[in-house]
Parts: structure tokens; sequence; C-alpha cells
């Protein structure tokens, strides 16, 4: 994690007004496991019920692109190594973790959001809307955006399919009473 970060500062301190148990990832030496470098997490997060996530936080702006030329779309690109490294650490940790790509947009002004949309979060004056897909997910419909660069992202029908606020994940699911029979 990198404080100097304001993406990463702002969902510590989301983590920290939820109540969720988390540990911060130093991120200034790049861990080895056998041959191969392994990319540094951002957070480990242990939620109610036993939940356990693996994130790496996706800072990106929306809308995105210049101002005087904005692009409202919900830019979701990573890179293949976020990807290959969230789904290695899981293994490492084992059973019951999952690997999360946790997409923290800046909302610009003049981005209107509903009060109550799900994860809506307002940290040091900044807008900020939360939401996260799993690793194993985006693997599955990732498309190569750069070659260059390394980076792959998800179309938008799946990413809209994929995509939910961080709480859908750091929450348990609702258990509903079956309906009565008589």
């Amino acid at each position: 994690m990198d404080r100097s970060n304001h993406y990463e500062a702002a969902f510590e301190g989301y983590l920290k007004e939820n109540g969720l148990c988390y540990i911060a990832v130093d991120e200034t030496r790049r861990p080895v496991f056998g041959e191969l470098p392994l990319k540094s997490l951002d957070f480990i997060v242990h939620g109610e019920g036993g939940i356990r996530l693996l994130i790496d936080v996706k800072g990106r702006r929306f809308p995105a692109g210049p101002a005087e030329r904005p692009r409202r779309v919900w830019e979701c690109w990573s890179t293949r190594e976020d990807v290959d490294s969230l789904e290695r650490w899981a293994g490492l940790f084992g059973p019951g973790y999952q690997g999360l790509l946790v997409f923290l947009y800046h909302l610009q002004p003049g981005v209107v959001l509903p009060d109550d949309a799900p994860d809506l979060w307002v940290w040091h004056g900044r807008r900020y809307l939360v939401r996260a897909v799993a690793a194993h997910d985006y693997r599955r419909q990732m498309k190569l955006r750069s070659t260059r660069w390394r980076t792959v992202y998800l179309p938008g029908a799946a990413y809209r399919e994929l995509v939910l606020p961080f709480q859908a994940f750091a929450r348990p699911a609702p258990v509903f009473a079956q309906e009565c029979p008589f």
C-alpha cells in the first residue's frame, strides 16, 4: 500500500470507516516465490462470516480523459501481472481467500449519482465510487488492451455483468428465511 497514492489512502479510510479488519501491505519490497517475482497486494481484508479478500486497488477517474474531452467510460483496465499475481496470492494463502481488483473511481465535479448509491464514499473532500471484480472472473473475460504495456481490460458488457459494489464481497450474503410451506 502506498499512502502517497490518494486512491489507496482513500480505500484505507473506507475500510476503517466500514469497520473492516485489514492489513495494508508494504509494497517497498517485491516478494519472490520460487523463480517468479510476485506483485505485492495492497490490502488483506477479513470480513464478517470468514470472508478473506486479497486486494489490488486500481485508481481511476470518472469521467476519464482530459477535461475538455471527457470520456464517460468506467475504465476497468489492469495489467496481466496484476491478475496473475492476485490468483497466485489466493493459492498461496489457501482455501477461502479471494483475489479482488478494486476499482476506486474518483468522481469528477458534475458527476451526479444518487446519494444512496452503494459504496459512494467521500474522503478528504473527494468523492469516490468503490467497485470490485473477482480476479478469477476478470481472467475469464479479459481481453488484451496493449501488448506493449501488457494491459488487459473487460469489454463493457462483461464489466457490467461482473462488477459489484465492494460491500457485496466484504459482507456475507444475507440469509433469507424460507417461506413457510403452510
